[in-house]
């Protein structure tokens, strides 16, 4: 549900958090079969195991929809100018991640206001799993 006035949000301010997971060996499968990424590091682990890893890991994409939601139901759709991120850790079975934002710029560009957001994806240990950044229209 997006916010219906952003013209009082300053910087500082968070986003509502969410939370996803945990990630299990299913919920893998299935991102597998719905986005067409059935690369074995994500769903063999056996595979996973024989390539140094401890086993299978989430997709990427998969974390990013998530950081990419927390900006969309705080802002709405229509209000998103621009949206990036960098993955900087593996998302493991079992972890339950974490998503924020805060506020970082109020600006003004092509003759709206807007919000620069910085974003985290963690998991329970606090490891950072996505660092990202995204621009909305403020009205």
């Amino acid at each position: 549900m997006a916010i219906a006035n952003l013209n009082d949000v300053q910087v500082g301010d968070a986003l509502p958090p969410m939370t996803f997971g945990p990630i299990t060996r299913t919920m893998l499968a299935l991102y597998a079969g719905a986005s067409g990424d059935h690369n074995p590091a994500h769903i063999d682990s056996d595979f996973a195991k024989k390539a140094g890893l401890p086993d299978v890991f989430a997709h990427g994409m998969l974390s990013f929809g998530g950081l990419t939601r927390i900006v969309t139901q705080w802002a709405g759709i229509g209000r998103l100018r621009s949206f990036g991120a960098r993955f900087v850790s593996m998302t493991q079975v079992h972890d339950l991640i974490s998503f924020s934002g805060t506020v970082v710029e109020r600006f003004e560009a092509e003759g709206e206001t807007r919000l620069r957001v910085s974003l985290v994806a963690a998991a329970q240990d606090g490891r950072q799993t996505l660092l990202g950044e995204a621009v909305v229209a403020a009205s």
